[in-house]
């Protein structure tokens, strides 16, 4: 798959307890994603944070917490962006989502390695 170098990065903020269909909400905008054969996502886990409650979220260990702030991170072109926004506006209820144009400066997989 090419990427254009002009290309649109959506960071969606939820929790870590945000579900859908029974399963982590962040695992089912990545499997989404997936579906619709965008350039790539990753889930990022966050230690510490609050939103727009102002409740914090803290991994500290005397304080865990079973909510910890989640970002999904999709990159791809605004066209593609465009087709999961729908499913992203029915599904998170709470959080933030971010929409920002970005330059790729590589976007690469490595080759299969040949047998012997």
């Amino acid at each position: 798959m090419h990427l254009p170098e002009q290309a649109m990065l959506l960071r969606v903020f939820i929790g870590e307890s945000d579900k859908y269909l029974g399963k982590p909400l962040y695992e089912q905008i990545v499997f989404k994603a997936r579906e619709l054969n965008m350039a790539g996502a990753t889930v990022l886990r966050g230690i510490l944070g609050f939103g727009a409650d102002s409740r914090m979220h803290t991994a500290k260990l005397l304080e865990l917490s079973e909510d910890l702030p989640m970002v999904v991170e999709i990159v791809d072109t605004e066209e593609k962006i465009n087709t999961l926004l729908p499913f992203i506006d029915e599904h998170v209820v709470e959080g933030l989502v971010t929409l920002e144009k970005m330059r790729v400066i590589k976007y690469r997989h490595s080759e299969p390695r040949k047998s012997m």
